[in-house]
């Protein structure tokens, strides 16, 4: 008879496989099979063409394999298919984002902070107009997105950046001034998610500053951006300073409504960070594979050191925390 104890399901003989690997299912078959059809490709992508040690070196991804991604569709994972992306659900883009970021994090980045802060304001705040608009162009790679929040006094805190719009005299445009920092994909995009304070009417007479998400064109004019920054790791990815210099930002390029920006900032950082934690899912299955390789192939004291049980604790820990960010990402 069946039980759902797993320790008397042991001592009895019967394990039941969806205790042992309790991930939900939340794929049909079709959306397992559509899957399965990409990650192959794409595996076998990053074992062959592309070259993490050379980007490494030259501190960008190199042309080609941009190029090779972007023919993979790989810039519009959850882009809805009728607007020219691959429609992935988050558990199938976490799949995929576990593939890159085992091979090269500098290309995970990349990805990532186009696609899962980048342009998701508009995938998940904008109007159709607006998605109609920016989206197939970001789905192709055409055009590269950014995602500008952080400032020298401010980061994740949204409310307390200084990056200020104000309403053109005319009442057609928003014009935008100030700095953003540490930008990823800084110098490389097109299209930039910007968050500034804004003044909006209190209900007493005056008004307050509330911050407003906005759709900014780097061919609005005024828009600059500084060096590639010199950082430790991770270095082909961009990670620059961007300036706003009287930037005329039309009304319908303004994400949700005026003042509401705050909400729209923490939702896509919720949102995206799913796709950090797959990623480094990724990284840590790479490590283990590494680790236990080397584990099998090193002799101390007449032994292969797997078989010592320090070295066998420390590959389960390994795994444990993997496992834990799998599900985590997925």
């Amino acid at each position: 008879q069946g039980t759902k104890s797993f320790g008397f399901g042991m001592f009895m003989g019967q394990v039941a496989p969806e205790q042992v690997f309790p991930f939900p299912e939340v794929l049909d078959e079709e959306q397992k099979e559509f899957l399965q059809m990409l990650v192959d490709p794409v595996d076998k992508f990053f074992q062959e063409q592309n070259d993490a040690l050379k980007n490494d070196m030259i501190e960008k991804v190199d042309d080609p394999t941009m190029q090779g991604l972007k023919e993979m569709g790989a810039f519009g994972l959850q882009v809805p298919q009728n607007l020219g992306g691959l429609g992935l659900s988050n558990t199938q883009y976490a799949r995929l984002v576990e593939i890159v970021g085992e091979y090269d994090l500098g290309v995970g980045i990349t990805l990532g902070a186009h696609q899962s802060i980048g342009f998701k304001g508009i995938l998940i705040a904008g109007n159709p107009e607006q998605k109609a608009k920016y989206l197939p162009k970001l789905a192709t790679g055409e055009t590269v997105a950014a995602f500008c929040l952080t400032e020298p006094a401010s980061g994740s805190d949204a409310s307390s950046i200084k990056t200020r719009a104000v309403l053109s005299d005319d009442g057609k445009h928003f014009i935008l001034n100030g700095g953003k920092i540490w930008i990823s994909n800084g110098g490389l995009a097109e299209i930039f998610t910007v968050f500034a304070q804004t003044p909006v009417p209190d209900g007493k007479g005056g008004t307050k500053d509330k911050v407003t998400a906005f759709i900014v064109e780097r061919s609005f004019g005024g828009v600059t951006n500084g060096p590639p920054e010199k950082k430790m790791g991770i270095k082909a990815s961009n990670t620059a300073e961007v300036y706003f210099e009287d930037v005329k930002i039309p009304l319908e390029n303004v994400l949700g409504e005026v003042g509401g920006g705050f909400k729209i900032a923490m939702h896509i950082l919720n949102n995206g960070r799913f796709g950090m934690a797959a990623a480094l899912s990724g990284t840590m299955k790479g490590v283990i594979k590494k680790a236990s390789d080397h584990a099998a192939a090193r002799t101390q004291f007449g032994e292969k050191i797997h078989n010592f049980g320090a070295i066998q604790e420390k590959l389960a820990r390994m795994a444990v925390v993997q496992y834990v960010t799998e599900v985590g990402g997925s």
